[in-house]
């Protein structure tokens, strides 16, 4: 792979030009940068879980600031990446030009990288996912099981739905500006959002290659990843960008974890020094020292009087941790730079640096210590009943929508609530297609639906539907 091709400005829908030298001197990154942020999907973000579903709190992280704290870190390590490539000469392709395209398609990138994702998090994926596994064998299409009449890669795509295929999706297709192209963003940017080049038939967790464990996209937008990837030159392999904004996301969401669950009471100060100080026996040559400088921060906070030092501690330890690991991935990158440029580069890129045991400890006391207590447990089941009521009723109504079988009274309302601009991306993609095809499209149109859904409007909906006052 190489640079020229790999930051392709091709567009799906290219803009026609007027001939006449432009007065506008944004570069087409920094002009996908602008078609982002202005968008309703990209503002919708700030009402979806990160972590903690519908809290009331005004300092935990939505996906909306999560997103941004991406594109932060994202354009960091494009910064540094890009700065070690030029002073060691590491590629002759690689220009100043290079290193400020990189840093541009970095800040987009984080800022869609979930632009995907259902409502309530990930469990959100996982509810969905559920559903189809449970209803697709048992659903019936004029006499005959739905399992039977859709393909294999069709049920495989249901069946591990996934918020970054749904990603591409939503950017390409759904999100209608002027035409069905959705944002019509750059190749190169397009690219960098998709983490697994694989189908939902390719997935094999057995190879090790980080890029195989899930699905990148669905069968519906096979042709519009192929057209990218075949531009980039990334056919079957990670864009290069992309294992940088993978340790991004890594970043920002395992480091906002620790945060937010301090601050909700999950995890203590005294919890996180001891789970710091096994990682510090495992790990005695590790030159950063956590648990040193967890305890610096304190003793710091102490001497500056701070209401509570251990909050304080917590809070400035974070902020050296993120830089810490920055470092850690710029290293990660550079020194595998041929393997990723190559595409057989096949794990994470804090993978064998001093940052990879901190990760998995931050990580691993995550999940311990928050997403596997009672109380998370308790807010998903009321998640999942909201989901499994919405995706029963939506699906039911558009079985036979677009059919020769009318429908009922009821499901005709129901198919009112679905966006226009879902229904119309629908019809467009479903002109010309096999009866199987058009079956597939109705089912991913409701998943477009619920995706599209914010936190509080799935909860309000299911409200509504239920007569819940």
């Amino acid at each position: 792979m190489n640079w020229n091709q790999l930051l392709s400005t091709k567009r799906n829908r290219e803009v026609a030009g007027s001939g006449q030298p432009s007065a506008d001197l944004r570069s087409e990154f920094e002009k996908d940068y602008h078609r982002i942020i202005g968008s309703a999907s990209f503002r919708r973000l700030q009402d979806k879980t990160q972590v903690f579903p519908l809290d009331k709190s005004d300092f935990i992280r939505t996906r909306l600031t999560h997103s941004l704290e991406v594109s932060s870190f994202g354009k960091s390590l494009g910064q540094n990446i890009g700065e070690y490539l030029l002073t060691y000469k590491k590629d002759p392709e690689f220009t100043w030009k290079r290193k400020e395209e990189i840093c541009s398609i970095l800040q987009c990138a984080g800022l869609i990288h979930d632009i995907g994702n259902p409502p309530f998090g990930h469990f959100g994926e996982c509810a969905i996912r559920e559903w189809f596994k449970r209803n697709i064998p048992i659903m019936t299409f004029k006499g005959e099981t739905v399992e039977n009449i859709l393909t294999e890669q069709m049920k495989q795509d249901f069946y591990h739905f996934e918020g970054n295929a749904q990603a591409l999706r939503l950017v390409t297709k759904l999100h209608y500006l002027v035409d069905e192209h959705g944002m019509n963003l750059t190749y190169a940017l397009l690219n960098t959002i998709v983490k697994y080049p694989v189908t939902s038939v390719g997935i094999d967790k057995k190879t090790g290659n980080i890029k195989d464990k899930k699905m990148g996209y669905y069968y519906a937008d096979q042709e519009i990843y192929e057209a990218i990837a075949k531009e980039t030159g990334a056919e079957g392999k990670r864009h290069p960008l992309t294992f940088i904004l993978e340790a991004a996301d890594d970043i920002a969401y395992k480091t906002a974890d620790i945060e937010d669950a301090y601050v909700k009471g999950f995890i203590s100060f005294h919890q996180l020094k001891e789970e710091l100080r096994v990682l510090e026996e495992k790990e005695p040559n590790n030159a950063f020292k956590p648990l040193e400088k967890l305890e610096r921060k304190y003793q710091s906070g102490l001497k500056r009087g701070v209401k509570n030092p251990e909050e304080y501690a917590v809070k400035n330890w974070i902020i050296q941790v993120q830089g810490f690991l920055i470092n850690c991935a710029t290293y990660g990158f550079t020194s595998n730079y041929e393997a990723i440029m190559a595409g057989t580069y096949g794990k994470d890129i804090f993978h064998g640096t001093y940052g990879q045991g901190l990760m998995h400890l931050l990580g691993d006391m995550a999940y311990r210590r928050v997403f596997i207590t009672p109380a998370i447990y308790k807010m998903e089941v009321a998640e999942s009943v909201i989901l499994d009521f919405l995706m029963d009723k939506f699906v039911k109504a558009v079985l036979y929508y677009d059919t020769d079988v009318e429908l009922d009274e009821i499901d005709k309302r129901v198919m009112t609530f679905i966006s226009e601009n879902y229904k119309s991306a629908y019809h467009y993609h479903a002109e010309g297609k096999s009866e199987e095809e058009k079956l597939y499209l109705r089912l991913l149109l409701v998943t477009d639906y619920i995706c599209g859904m914010t936190d509080s409007y799935a909860k309000r909906l299911y409200q509504e539907m239920n007569a819940v006052v």
